[in-house]
């Protein structure tokens, strides 16, 4: 693991810093916005690994609201010293110290709540609270996967855990996750990325159970992997260094390597083959890119009618609502997979949603419930059946 954590240091910074001459989106995922990155991806022949079928796949959308004002979060990261910070030093919470933007530290932050997680992540949120940058801004990504075998079993995955303590003990009272969680009927916790929107929300799940076994990737930094201890887990961690980890029959995790910004790097997603229908791609927040997902799938993957039938989650285009003339090649192209159902949110962003409609791309709308701000794609509360 000290050799993965320094290889992908390495990796980061130089991957990360061709990113940052392109500007904030480019840093976030190096081949999410051009059509034209299909001619870089490698030529090579299928593998087509047979990994089982399901019945379906139905997703519970917990939270994709992953902060609520993108002018705060770019302001902190611009005065923390842009793309290449790391991220447990800008001052957000849970690692804030009281000394501002750019001074944090992850020891100063869990010394100051650590007799609190995971027994009482809203209290630990509150001192936090006065000690960090934008408190407020805060929200999470999470959701919950429910897969039907082909004998009619069921087993429940969570995808991330979200970043404020108090807004995530909320949504997840609210779709009843808590007490799935107590109760084990959750069987895996999936941590897609390191991120702060995804996976500083960790000590509120720990709170209702903290021995679920728990996949991560293998790029997790020291700091990550000391806050799942420090968040007081006590269970089997599965860390993911192999390309395809088959999580039960019909289920990949599909490891993808890539700098992001605020030093994170690599990401996990999910691909599921639906008997009869075909493959259905999830992810956090794709920050290797639809292109690259879609293409990684379709070279290592067998799945039924050979056709891809739907995705869900971040697909990482538009995620600050701006809009370049490039991100409509990258629409365009999406085109070639023919996706029956298209369940995006997070930091597909809205006007992409907006532009998958324009192109006659079957997306699911939401109800706008739960401070989601639009109904243009699937929102907190919402859920898609695949």
């Amino acid at each position: 693991m000290n050799d993965q954590i320094t290889t992908s240091r390495r990796d980061f910074v130089k991957g990360a810093a061709t990113g940052a001459v392109g500007g904030v989106l480019a840093g976030m995922g190096l081949y999410s916005y051009s059509g034209a990155a299909y001619d870089r991806l490698p030529k090579v022949a299928r593998e087509q690994h047979d990994f089982g079928a399901v019945r379906s796949v139905k997703v519970t959308s917990i939270s994709e609201t992953s902060w609520f004002n993108n002018a705060h979060l770019m302001e902190d990261i611009r005065g923390a010293g842009g793309l290449l910070v790391d991220q447990y030093t800008i001052g957000w919470p849970p690692f804030g110290n009281g000394k501002g933007v750019a001074k944090g530290s992850y020891a100063e932050g869990v010394a100051s709540i650590a007799k609190m997680i995971p027994s009482d992540p809203v209290a630990a949120w509150a001192i936090q609270a006065k000690q960090s940058v934008h408190p407020e801004n805060p929200g999470g990504y999470s959701c919950l996967i429910e897969v039907e075998d082909l004998d009619g079993s069921k087993h429940k995955y969570l995808l991330d855990v979200g970043w404020s303590y108090d807004w995530m003990e909320q949504s997840f009272k609210r779709e009843g996750i808590d007490k799935m969680l107590a109760s084990g009927e959750i069987e895996a916790l999936i941590l897609t990325h390191e991120h702060f929107d995804h996976f500083w929300g960790f000590p509120v799940a720990m709170q209702f159970n903290n021995k679920i076994p728990t996949y991560a990737h293998n790029g997790f930094y020291k700091e990550g992997l000391q806050y799942i201890k420090d968040s007081g887990y006590k269970g089997d961690l599965k860390i993911i260094d192999k390309q395809m980890t088959q999580i039960r029959p019909g289920m990949m995790a599909i490891k993808f390597d890539v700098p992001i910004i605020c030093r994170v790097y690599g990401e996990v997603s999910l691909a599921f083959n639906v008997k009869d229908k075909g493959l259905v791609l999830i992810s956090g927040c794709n920050h290797q890119g639809i292109l690259q997902m879609t293409s990684t799938a379709y070279q290592k993957l067998k799945y039924d009618n050979d056709r891809f039938h739907g995705i869900y989650g971040g697909l990482h285009i538009s995620p600050f609502e701006d809009w370049d003339p490039k991100y409509d090649d990258l629409v365009i192209s999406l085109g070639k997979w023919n996706f029956e159902k298209v369940g995006c949110n997070h930091c597909t962003g809205h006007l992409t949603a907006k532009k998958f409609v324009e192109a006659g791309y079957p997306v699911v709308r939401g109800t706008a419930r739960f401070r989601t701000s639009s109904p243009d794609y699937l929102g907190n509360g919402d859920t898609i059946t695949f």
